[in-house]
């Protein structure tokens, strides 16, 4: 990969998913020399149902990776509401979306990723910083590996490293400072193989006040599940087994084959996601010369689906600005911010609006969805609604894809 500046200021990257190397990566592209360290042992390449709109496909261009991420929307895929009867209705998916993304696995992208991520990027695992001190000309970060420690200096630290950042605790505060709940939770799984009844290419969701399950097919991939659920005591569902707290807020009721496949498949594993759902709140996302890239900053929650794309999207963006406002770090995080924050404002306004999407908070907002998926179906509304979608697309990618200039 070509260098585009003859500097050789060092960065150190905390955390290993895809925004952190996708930032190593814009980084080297400018001539930086970046150090990538992951609190795990080795690389973490699960994960799960995730979506690539247009800022995301125009980033992972940028970064060389896009060629390598997979489209694994199934041909022909359908999707169905179904209810603890078995009875299935016309759903309304992603593929009715205003906009076409594509369909893949966090695991997908986060192997680009590394693939493009160049031979002489220093990567160290097992290892965590520990304290950050800052003057006008750097920083000073002691990091922590296998019981010792070491203190190194660096140009910039950028915190890569998720929803609890520690280079936000450490820099900037305690979680529960930045942390906003929306008040729901989230599990997710592969499962072995279609569940209720679904051919390879369907899709199906049951949804019911507060609580929703979301069945993803792929493209030679085994579909995953998404359990979603409200609750006014967050603290309460990390108590006991996730499964249990799964199945109890689903109830003591009949579950139907859909669900009760869906919760035996959660029961039987141990690579799952369980989680609340929650966004930092910050009024900036740069402190001297430390900086939070993706989730640690403006995490949208996944029912935005548009994490992996805001990450992409914001570590692309912070290479471009450093090497515009080279010799400046402070002024580049500032324009970053300034170009970036209505972007990632929006989609997190949306992770808030649209969690009603996957997640119905009431009987009218699930009585509406089969009228909708009706309405795409009527030549007459149909054709108009698809009208206003295309419209809405052109329009949506406009405000939406970040503007960049190489």
């Amino acid at each position: 990969m070509t260098s585009l500046s003859s500097s050789r200021k060092r960065a150190l990257v905390v955390g290993l998913g895809v925004s952190g190397i996708a930032t190593a990566i814009g980084l080297r592209r400018i001539g930086w020399e970046p150090v990538i360290v992951e609190r795990a042992p080795g690389r973490r390449s699960g994960g799960y149902f995730v979506m690539l709109f247009g800022a995301g496909q125009a980033a992972a261009r940028r970064l060389g990776i896009l060629d390598a991420l997979p489209d694994r929307s199934p041909s022909g895929c359908i999707t169905y509401t179904v209810d603890r009867h078995d009875v299935r209705r016309p759903g309304l998916g992603f593929g009715d979306l205003p906009v076409s993304p594509r369909m893949m696995l966090r695991g997908d992208v986060e192997r680009a990723a590394f693939a493009a991520l160049p031979d002489d990027v220093e990567i160290r695992y097992a290892t965590t910083p520990t304290h950050i001190e800052q003057d006008a000309a750097g920083a000073e970060v002691t990091l922590e590996h296998d019981g010792g420690s070491v203190t190194e200096r660096y140009d910039l630290v950028v915190g890569a490293d998720g929803l609890r950042s520690t280079v936000r605790r450490l820099v900037f505060g305690p979680h529960d400072r930045f942390l906003h709940r929306l008040g729901y939770m989230i599990a997710a799984t592969t499962l072995p193989g279609p569940v209720g009844g679904l051919s390879p290419h369907e899709g199906a969701c049951l949804l019911e006040t507060g609580r929703a399950t979301w069945v993803f097919p792929f493209a030679d991939h085994p579909p995953t599940v998404l359990f979603s659920y409200r609750t006014d005591d967050v603290d309460a569902e990390f108590i006991g087994p996730p499964a249990e707290r799964v199945r109890a807020a689903y109830g003591p009721q009949l579950t139907g084959r859909l669900l009760g496949e869906a919760l035996d498949a959660l029961d039987a594993t141990d690579a799952f996601l369980f989680d609340s759902v929650e966004q930092p709140r910050m009024d900036t996302w740069s402190h001297g010369r430390v900086v939070l890239v993706g989730d640690s900053a403006w995490c949208p929650s996944l029912y935005a689906a548009m994490g992996i794309s805001a990450g992409l999207a914001g570590a692309d963006l912070l290479g471009t600005m450093l090497h515009r406002h080279a010799g400046d770090i402070r002024g580049a995080l500032h324009a970053w911010e300034a170009q970036l924050r209505p972007h990632m404002s929006y989609y997190q306004a949306n992770g808030v609006e649209q969690r009603h999407f996957f997640t119905p908070g009431n009987q009218r907002q699930i009585a509406l969805r089969p009228l909708i998926a009706r309405g795409l179906q009527l030549p007459v509304i149909g054709n108009g609604l698809r009208s206003l979608r295309s419209n809405n697309r052109s329009i949506r990618e406009r405000e939406l894809d970040i503007a960049h200039v190489g």
